[in-house]
């Protein structure tokens, strides 16, 4: 059993560091705002931190949970960071979905200051947090793999090692990518379905045992036509990690055609002050 800091107790942190606590870690809690904290130390157990340097002040590995890039680097380098606290030899995981350009910064300075570094971001969204069945994606050297992945199992069904720093994130944008594509896809099956006048629930029986089937038609289409839209991963994070997917792309020289249009639907159901609906609310505009 591992002694960990969580840092970042949100819709997808928060069940995963529960998960740790069940597996028999223990476990010191941190989140910005500290009423939260509170309150899953209370309902969960653990130990509770002021500030993200006392949760990993002697912590074999620390795991974060944040939002976005700056405050991946506030955990990590700012004032009272994690880095400047940590023990050498001790592992920063990050479950961030962040850009991949972070990532290998964060490497290079945890292994300046004899620390292991391990960008992990997530998929399968709050309920894949809530039953501890989600996918993690690696990116770091084969050493803090080896020591992050049974700390990771606590909450990960299948965890990969993808490659060197950096390669987490951009196994993450694929993951956005066909994501983005799908969702399209079927929200455009379903309101083609529905204008001609067919019973749907028919239609899904049928066409979601063949080749058009997926995870999104099995888990979001019912609830899509129902017009549903209160599940954990928002557009307004979607149009985050867009956005870092097509500036990778931009730098790379590569056209994601689909991917850019998925995005402008997104900013469209934004404007329909759906920026916190499921990415499964594209259907919306189509119309009720």
């Amino acid at each position: 059993m591992a002694k960990c800091a969580f840092l970042g107790l949100g819709v997808m942190g928060g069940p995963m560091a529960r998960h740790l606590l069940a597996a028999g870690h223990e476990v010191t809690v941190w989140n910005r705002t500290r009423a939260r904290a509170e309150a899953f130390v209370a309902a969960h157990g653990g130990q509770l931190a002021a500030g993200a340097g006392e949760a990993a002040a002697g912590a074999d590995v620390v795991l974060a949970c944040v939002g976005a890039d700056a405050d991946v680097l506030a955990v990590t380098l700012g004032d009272g960071g994690a880095f400047g606290a940590m023990r050498p030899g001790a592992l920063f995981v990050d479950h961030t979905t962040a850009s991949a350009e972070v990532a290998r910064r964060l490497d290079g300075e945890a292994a300046a200051r004899g620390l292991l570094w391990l960008d992990a971001p997530v998929s399968g969204g709050q309920a894949g947090a809530e039953a501890g069945t989600l996918s993690v994606m690696c990116g770091g050297s084969a050493a803090a793999f080896a020591a992050a992945a049974p700390v990771m199992a606590a909450y990960g069904r299948t965890i990969g090692h993808i490659g060197p720093a950096g390669s987490g994130q951009l196994a993450k944008m694929v993951n956005q990518i066909a994501i983005a594509g799908v969702v399209q896809g079927l929200a455009e099956a379903l309101a083609f379905g529905r204008a001609a006048g067919l019973d749907m629930a028919r239609v899904l029986s049928v066409v979601g045992g063949g080749a058009a089937a997926s995870w999104q038609m099995a888990n979001r289409a019912e609830t899509m036509l129902a017009g549903r839209f209160d599940f954990g991963f928002a557009v307004d994070w979607m149009r985050k990690d867009l956005g870092m997917v097509l500036a990778e792309a931009a730098r790379m020289g590569l056209e994601l055609p689909v991917t850019t249009m998925v995005d402008g639907f997104y900013a469209e159901v934004q404007d329909m002050s759906g920026g916190r609906d499921d990415t499964s609310s594209l259907i919306r505009r189509f119309g009720e």
